[in-house]
């Protein structure tokens, strides 16, 4: 089924952090629309994350190794790996996760 990500409703999940999920069989697509200055607590989850920046500047904390991550950048997190991070501007990511984060799902 073909969908336009516009028209996918988004949804905050946490202070400044809006989201728009796209789920498969095995996989989560999570397109972040992010404000400046909000902050991921540190977390780890069973899922393997490939972080893929878009647009702007986020830094990720990866296993307390600090990211400076940038347009076109992209950081895998692997499964249970502790992170956590700050959009330094507004932000566009699209993460993509395995297997499907359940938790996202409506």
């Amino acid at each position: 089924m073909i969908e336009e990500l516009k028209k996918i409703e988004p949804r905050e999940i946490m202070p400044g952090f809006w989201g728009r999920f796209v789920h498969t069989d095995n996989m989560t697509f999570a397109y972040w629309e992010i404000k400046k200055g909000s902050s991921l607590p540190e977390h780890s989850h069973m899922h393997e994350q490939v972080v893929n920046m878009l647009e702007g500047e986020f830094e990720l904390v990866l296993e307390g190794t600090s990211n400076h991550l940038r347009s076109g950048m992209v950081l895998p997190i692997p499964s249970n790996a502790r992170h956590s991070g700050r959009a330094i501007t507004d932000c566009k990511i699209l993460d993509v996760f395995y297997p499907v984060r359940e938790d996202y799902k409506k």
